[in-house]
């Protein structure tokens, strides 16, 4: 008895390769991180800041503790708070949060609103007190 292997149809070749897609498409990585642009003048500047879950954004302060991302050396960090907001990732979802901060966090919309807490997705531009950023994903 000799087994011999049959070449796939056409039809079948086809459905192996819808097959492998979906594989390919399922095992794609997710951004591992990502970093936001400081905006100034309505342009993006050369200042990136990398972010790591959960980033607290403020301005350092030996009393109130350590920060992830230091904007008082930045003209900009004159308006923002020593612990301003905090970024996060929860189920691939990026949020910014206000941390109760003075002079407030806001998201581009239509036009920039005030939050408590916001979803940012690639591209999402938002602002700490004065301080506009673009929030944008990283290693996807």
């Amino acid at each position: 008895m000799t087994d011999e292997i049959q070449e796939p149809t056409a039809n079948e070749e086809h459905i192996l390769s819808e097959e492998h897609a979906e594989v390919v498409e399922s095992t794609t990585p997710a951004a591992t991180g990502a970093k936001i642009v400081l905006k100034r003048g309505g342009v993006l500047t050369d200042l990136a800041y990398e972010i790591h879950s959960p980033a607290t954004i403020g301005r350092f302060d030996p009393s109130v503790g350590p920060i992830d991302v230091d904007l008082g050396p930045q003209p900009e960090g004159a308006y923002v708070s020593r612990k301003h907001a905090k970024i996060v990732s929860e189920d691939g979802v990026w949020k910014v949060v206000d941390l109760g901060s003075s002079n407030g966090t806001f998201v581009l919309k239509d036009d920039f609103e005030r939050v408590d807490e916001a979803e940012l997705s690639d591209g999402q531009e938002f602002a700490l007190g004065n301080a506009r950023f673009v929030f944008q994903l990283v290693g996807a």
